[in-house]
């Protein structure tokens, strides 16, 4: 068992037409000036922004507004961030929208109050930041659970390189205002492949080849049989509120730290295969994950076998036995029916991708930052590992 450190300081307001209390809830930060920062027409069409504005008129609380965000959300709409924001003093952040939102706000966050370097110095993790504006977020999406996580990840044009920040808590969400009902007119493909990242960000944790606390791994399974239990539903009822609110907190406690305690933080190669794909081709991050995972988990669960078939007995009720192995595989395929099943990919061809080997070697290539780096530590991959783990996953 290993010693960890847990701090999750956002504060959470949870329920249906809590986002009415935002403007209450900047007036108490003391904030002299908000960027609210969007994504695209959703929030506009829904008229969501239009009474996110109103309240926080009400409040007395000045504000501006920068839309545009994208899934894998662009350095060059932070930087227009950073500059809006020192041209019209701001001191604080609303996130209206989802991860991409999220994290555009915290990049724009670091920016703002980190003047003496580039935004870009801290994901290429050659400066450290010192500050961050303070950020508060309205959600719209369940998946990547940035509301209360001290991370973000922002794709550079240059390069199309997608790099992840994690620095010391700074960029925490102050408040997190949790509406289930904001996530009803989300497409389906949004919605599942935002079960999937939900479910990823707990297996990444998971999947360590170390010894864990027996109540962080109940934690993690009950937590996984949770949001596939709910993504079922959505795909039939996706109107489901109570379906919706148990999705939309899962995504939360898969991100804030919760299911790491204990295993030493995990072993996140998945999430940076997925970078790559969507840095190149902009694939939806869930869907991506969901392609790759299969074939991580069968190139890498001999280093613990046991750790695998754990997982199988207690997530999917397999029977288990002295085969580890068989139980094993039998829980990878498991994960991979429960994909297909919310009409997720299980490789890259289904997720729309016929790639060569020539590219299969580039992405490998940019993973492993230019054969200079290995990720993962379940198995500890190299540039290789990853090329044959992208292979497999054709």
């Amino acid at each position: 068992m290993r010693d960890f450190e847990y701090y999750a300081p956002t504060r959470v307001i949870f329920g249906k037409d809590t986002h009415l209390q935002t403007g209450a809830l900047l007036k108490a930060q003391g904030c002299h000036r908000v960027l609210i920062h969007y994504g695209g027409e959703s929030a506009l069409r829904s008229g969501l922004l239009k009474e996110i504005c109103r309240n926080l008129a009400e409040a007395g609380v000045e504000y501006i507004t920068l839309g545009g965000v994208v899934p894998n959300p662009r350095l060059s709409k932070v930087r227009e961030g950073i500059d809006l924001c020192r041209r019209e003093n701001v001191d604080f952040l609303l996130a209206v929208g989802g991860g991409s939102v999220i994290d555009s706000c915290k990049a724009i966050g670091y920016g703002v109050a980190n003047p003496w370097t580039d935004v870009w110095n801290f994901f290429l993790k050659t400066e450290t930041p010192r500050a961050c504006l303070p950020i508060g977020v309205v959600l719209t999406i369940a998946a990547a659970g940035s509301e209360m996580s001290d991370s973000c990840v922002i794709t550079n044009e240059d390069g199309w390189l997608k790099r992840g920040s994690s620095h010391n808590s700074l960029c925490r969400p102050k408040f997190a205002i949790l509406n289930p009902r904001l996530t009803y007119t989300l497409p389906r493909y949004q919605t599942e492949s935002g079960c999937v990242d939900i479910l990823m960000h707990t297996m990444e944790r998971y999947f360590v080849n170390s010894e864990t606390m027996e109540i962080t791994d109940s934690i993690s399974e009950s937590l996984m049989q949770t949001v596939i239990y709910n993504a079922r539903i959505l795909m039939k009822e996706p109107g489901n509120y109570n379906a919706r609110a148990e999705i939309m907190w899962a995504a939360s406690l898969s991100h804030n730290g919760l299911t790491g305690c204990g295993t030493g933080g995990g072993d996140w190669a998945c999430h940076q295969l997925e970078h790559e794909l969507g840095g190149a081709y902009d694939v939806a991050h869930g869907a991506g994950l969901a392609a790759i995972w299969g074939s991580w988990a069968r190139y890498v669960y001999r280093e613990n076998p046991e750790r695998f078939a754990q997982f199988a007995a207690n997530v999917f009720d397999i029977p288990g036995g002295r085969d580890f192995e068989k139980t094993a595989l039998a829980g990878i395929q498991a994960m991979e029916d429960f994909f297909r099943s919310i009409e997720m990919p299980v490789s890259l061809s289904q997720l729309g991708l016929t790639l060569s080997e020539e590219e299969i070697h580039r992405l490998a290539f940019k993973c492993s930052f230019e054969d200079t780096r290995t990720i993962g530590v379940f198995k500890q991959l190299n540039m290789k590992d990853m090329e044959k783990i992208y292979l497999a996953a054709r």
